[in-house]
């Protein structure tokens, strides 16, 4: 009877993982030609900022291959999108910078890179140093905005 049941049980997530895959949300992995970058102030900037931040932050976003499978891809999708619209160094001058001021402190605090994003991406985890140089180097970046 208990085999049965978990045979059940087992068939059922089988089934709705695949009605998942049905909806279209989170596949749409396209990456818009970069327009401009800032200019940076080190290349040490930039290479931080690229290893931090590019997924989410750019038009340059690597798309893994989980990010084909929902819910994952829903989430990477969000993601993406909410991180192209609150900051993109694509589209650098396009008025797409949300509080310049408070970008140091959620980097400092360890808001970002996002926990989530750092289980599937552990070269994006900085050191103390590396958070302090990427934090001075944007602020001198945006500064020279």
């Amino acid at each position: 009877m208990l085999k049965r049941l978990l045979i059940i049980v087992g068939l059922l997530l089988v089934g709705a993982v695949v009605v998942l895959q049905l909806i279209p949300f989170g596949r749409n992995h396209t990456n818009p030609p970069v327009i401009s970058e800032p200019a940076w102030d080190s290349p040490e900037t930039r290479a931080l900022a690229v290893r931090a931040c590019f997924d989410c932050h750019s038009n340059e976003t690597v798309w893994p291959w989980y990010s084909n499978i929902a819910p994952f891809s829903w989430l990477m999708q969000q993601d993406v999108d909410e991180g192209r619209r609150s900051l993109n160094f694509s589209e650098w001058g396009s008025g797409r910078i949300r509080e310049l001021n408070e970008i140091g402190e959620v980097i400092q605090e360890g808001g970002m890179p996002p926990a989530q994003f750092l289980i599937t991406h552990p070269n994006a985890r900085l050191s103390a140093a590396e958070k302090e140089k990427l934090i001075q180097g944007l602020m001198a970046t945006f500064q020279g905005r």
